[in-house]
């Protein structure tokens, strides 16, 4: 299977699993704080990692890239917690408004920070995709509130740990340790809390903690792969196919139902994602195709034949 399209279809899984966990999220927020919820579950996805490394050989916890997985991992706390407080004080459509415009966010960074510019054809279908996002709240948002502000800062820190995250897998490939060491520093963060926000949980809840320890762990191990393949500003967009799976979530357990606008801009911010998939596809066989010929030339030149390489 070709990068883009295993990259593609990685972001998809990782897309269902992300809106199981967000729908646990804004369940356990109307019960729990955020240390509880956390703590808990980030303890079981460190150990689901620790027990994944020693099943396939031990050693895939360490990391070369040091700096940037410390970055990572306080960025990936920092969303957490402003996630969390953003769903708490906010509906789905208005977190999603600021998770939309992650993509935009992520081609800002992106540049400077992973050197991957987008194309200008890649700039027209963030717009739309941006433009998209807006249908999501066909109301508009009334005025600046302290969960927005949440939703803002979880949006920029959520951006920042993901393209961290391309940034290691272009070092080394370990996406184990890009699940153990960011939950490892929000368990420890969100445990020096704990004492102080503890609740007693019903079997039940806590079997809710689990699904999401397991949402997340099986999401962070696939989002790291499908980095490793695709360009961040590509990967991001199709992230936004998440509405579709909040959209379902929301009908059958928040009783939400969508309004034709919402709709409309699901529409208009997955036709985005998948165009620059096209489009990324497209740009790498024309890479391919002008590296063959100049190979070509150049075998000419010299009267030899050079292998091509491979797509």
């Amino acid at each position: 299977m070709k990068a883009t399209t295993l990259g593609a279809l990685l972001v998809i899984i990782y897309t269902g699993m992300m809106a199981g966990a967000d729908g646990i999220t804004k369940f356990i927020a109307g019960g729990y704080e955020a240390p509880q919820l956390f703590a808990l579950s980030s303890a079981l996805v460190v150990l689901m990692a620790a027990g994944a490394a020693r099943v396939t050989g031990g050693g895939t916890l360490k990391v070369i890239s040091r700096k940037a997985m410390i970055a990572r991992s306080v960025l990936t706390v920092i969303a957490a917690l402003a996630f969390f407080k953003a769903f708490m004080l906010l509906p789905f459509a208005d977190v999603f408004l600021f998770i939309g415009l992650m993509p935009l966010i992520a081609a800002a960074m992106s540049g400077p920070l992973l050197g991957e510019s987008p194309r200008p054809l890649a700039w027209i279908a963030l717009s739309g995709g941006a433009f998209g996002v807006f249908f999501l709240l066909p109301g508009g948002v009334s005025g600046a509130q302290t969960g927005h502000l949440w939703a803002l800062v979880a949006a920029v820190t959520g951006t920042g740990s993901m393209l961290l995250a391309r940034v290691i897998a272009r070092v080394e490939r370990a996406p184990l340790a890009q699940v153990f060491w960011p939950n490892l520093a929000l368990m420890l963060a969100m445990g020096v809390a704990l004492p102080f926000v503890w609740r007693p949980m019903t079997m039940v809840d806590a079997g809710w903690v689990v699904g999401y320890a397991v949402c997340l762990f099986g999401a962070r191990y696939v989002v790291a792969e499908a980095l490793r393949l695709l360009p961040a500003y590509v990967a991001t967009p199709l992230m936004n196919l998440q509405f579709v799976w909040m959209v379902a979530i929301g009908m059958v357990a928040f009783n939400e139902f969508p309004e034709m606008g919402t709709i409309l801009g699901v529409m208009l911010v997955i036709a985005s994602g998948l165009w620059l998939v096209v489009e990324e596809s497209l740009a790498r066989k024309k890479q391919i195709q002008l590296a063959r010929e100049e190979q070509s030339r150049v075998s000419t030149a010299f009267g030899k034949t050079n292998v091509y390489p491979a797509e």
